[in-house]
């Protein structure tokens, strides 16, 4: 018999979530099932407050892609993340978001396709813009985070992160490209991430992506670091003697792409991180934005104690 009221809850009969669905491993107490692709999350019993009725939760849209001939990043896929969502014994859809398409020319970066899981959806990450006459092609795209503006002058803008907004916020916005540098600006700005915004770009410096989320603490804490996601993609370099504007932006971490040099092509976000496209590169044929990262979708919850 407990006659310490600390105890009172032990007297609880302890039950537990069971479900199926994606790739699923175990951590200490806890199941984990992993999304990279569509599926469904079957739920065939609910526990209890005293064993476990809610899930943590990690959802990932895709990245958007680079722009075209010395443009801006693509913006990470929108990273939200839950550590007490509520189930019932149901089946629930999962979508994966893919990445948006590198730009072509007079086109910005496409953008990523959104992530869902029950009431959850993860916006997919802003293209980023295309150096060209039209205003509205040289900026970055809104979207979960923002794509990076084109070279161009006068300056172009990031797409706007953490759209739609949420709270907390999804994402960050994109940097601006161009300004006062010559010719055309030089360099793109750096599509935004998960933790930080992209940066923009300076005379002769193409903007750096922004750095992604580390979601270990939620999902793996006894090893950090080791799941970061939605990082933007690099801004692309541009100037007409390739040796002297070499210098690229590098992607942020958590899987965004470093964007090209007239020596080097553009990197495609990682697959299933929601990383941004690099932005495609100036005096190199083709000048293609990179691919977008694909997006993913993390379920946690605690099987037995």
């Amino acid at each position: 018999m407990y006659t310490v009221e600390s105890n009172v809850a032990d007297l609880g009969f302890k039950t537990y979530i069971s479900a199926t669905g994606g790739t699923i491993t175990t951590s200490g107490d806890y199941k984990i099932h992993t999304f990279t692709g569509d599926g469904c999350f079957v739920v065939s019993a609910v526990g209890n407050p005293f064993g476990s009725n809610t899930v943590n939760d990690l959802v990932v849209a895709g990245g958007g892609g680079g722009g075209y001939d010395g443009g801006g990043a693509g913006g990470a896929g929108g990273l939200r993340t839950n550590s007490a969502t509520p189930v019932t014994t149901t089946t629930y859809p999962i979508t994966v978001g893919g990445g948006g398409a590198g730009a072509v020319p007079a086109q910005t970066g496409g953008t990523g396709s959104n992530s869902v899981f029950s009431t959850i959806t993860s916006t997919g990450g802003g293209g980023g813009g295309t150096p060209h006459p039209s205003t509205c092609v040289a900026y970055g795209v809104d979207g979960g985070s923002g794509g990076g503006g084109a070279r161009r002058q006068p300056a172009s803008v990031g797409g706007s992160g953490n759209t739609p907004p949420v709270s907390p916020p999804q994402g960050n916005p994109g940097g601006a490209g161009g300004g006062s540098g010559s010719p055309c600006g030089q360099g793109g700005g750096g599509g935004g991430g998960a933790s930080t915004a992209g940066a923009d770009s300076t005379p002769n410096t193409s903007g750096p992506g922004g750095n992604g989320l580390d979601v270990s603490p939620l999902f793996n804490p006894s090893i950090p670091n080791s799941g970061v996601y939605a990082g933007g993609g690099g801004g692309a370099q541009y100037g007409p003697n390739p040796t002297a504007f070499n210098s690229q932006g590098i992607g942020g971490t958590g899987g965004g792409g470093d964007g090209g040099t007239p020596s080097a092509s553009a990197q495609n976000g990682t697959t299933n991180t929601g990383g941004g496209g690099g932005a495609g590169p100036a005096n190199r044929a083709p000048g293609s934005g990179g691919t977008g990262g694909s997006g993913i979708v993390i379920i946690r919850y605690k099987f037995q104690n």
